[in-house]
């Protein structure tokens, strides 16, 4: 599934800053943020069941649908009415595509070869990314010893996971690569957010609904066109995919923005480094996947690399 912009995983980032005081909700909100935490740690959990019955794309089209009702549900309550404009709605259109589209399916089809539990790992990587690639398209970070230094210990940690002084045996390289290029896709869509979407007057709620919802068609057009309608509908991978998309999806983003609007980015960011080892866990004890000392000691240094990564003090929201 970063100032949000190097968060992970699995969920849009805020599009527009938040202006304003929001009420102090009845649930803590580190109650909520160890619930975020569980619900995008075990979302790579659920896509592998998900995609033991149904095809990657249909696992994908079935998640931001039901991603997209949680938040229609949401926008209905507090009256949020959609963006307006053409140029806004194209811009929303990228970012649906390298923020849920693009990721949300390559994870699918890595999960096809790889243990949820290097899925998970995987997706750690998108701080990482965030940096080298800010570095290079935005002209506001400024490359720093200890942020460099970061992105080099992460780059060992990805190494270790992957057991290269074995020569990556047994490993599945594409479905690796995609799990990768999934992670890769999430600070892309931050960056193009960031330039093109940053302080509009809509609110959160607004600009992400538009944005799963474009998403949604998205995958209504390409799913038909790679995939059969499926013969049967096995209740456990059903049950998965609507999980994956209500919680894992749906509330996920709404908790987060509920977070970061209390405490801030900052704080908001570090349920990053709580997913993989949710997501190592799961794939452990309730899929009964293998692991392997490098996998955990790698994770380890993966964390430690992005979290060096970061800007000190305050982040903003892309």
């Amino acid at each position: 599934m970063g100032g949000m912009s190097t968060a992970t995983s699995h969920r849009p980032p805020p599009t527009a800053p938040a202006t304003s005081r929001v009420p102090r909700p009845a649930l803590d909100w580190r109650v909520r943020f160890a619930l975020l935490s569980l619900v995008w740690g075990f979302s790579f959990l659920l896509i592998k069941v998900g995609t033991e019955a149904y095809a990657p794309f249909q696992v994908t089209f079935g998640r931001l649908l039901f991603g997209t009702a949680v938040l229609a549900v949401a926008m209905a309550v507090k009256r949020a009415k959609l963006p307006r404009g053409a140029r806004t709605w194209g811009h929303l259109a990228v970012a649906a595509f390298f923020l849920n589209a693009l990721p949300f399916s390559l994870f699918a089809y890595a999960e096809l070869t790889i243990p949820s539990t290097l899925a998970g790992i995987c997706n750690a990587t998108s701080p990482l990314w965030g940096m080298a690639l800010s570095l290079v398209a935005l002209s506001e970070d400024r490359p720093t010893r200890r942020r460099v230094a970061g992105l080099g210990l992460g780059f060992i940690g990805v190494l270790t996971v992957l057991g290269a002084w074995q020569g990556f045996s047994g490993l599945d390289v594409t479905g690796t690569a995609m799990a990768l290029l999934a992670s890769l896709s999430y600070p892309i869509g931050w960056i193009y957010v960031r330039r093109t979407l940053a302080g509009r007057s809509e609110s959160h709620l607004s600009l992400t609904g538009a944005q799963l919802f474009l998403a949604t068609l998205q995958l209504a057009v390409v799913t038909p066109l790679f995939t059969t309608w499926p013969t049967a509908f096995p209740v456990v991978p059903l049950l998965a995919v609507i999980a994956l998309g209500a919680l894992g999806t749906g509330l996920a983003v709404l908790l987060q923005y509920g977070i970061v609007a209390e405490v801030g980015p900052t704080t908001g960011q570090m349920v990053t480094y709580f997913i993989p080892v949710i997501a190592t866990a799961a794939g452990v004890t309730l899929l009964d996947e293998a692991l392997t000392w490098n996998t955990p000691v790698g994770a380890l240094i993966v964390l430690a690399g992005a979290a060096l990564t970061q800007k000190t003090g305050t982040a903003r929201q892309p």
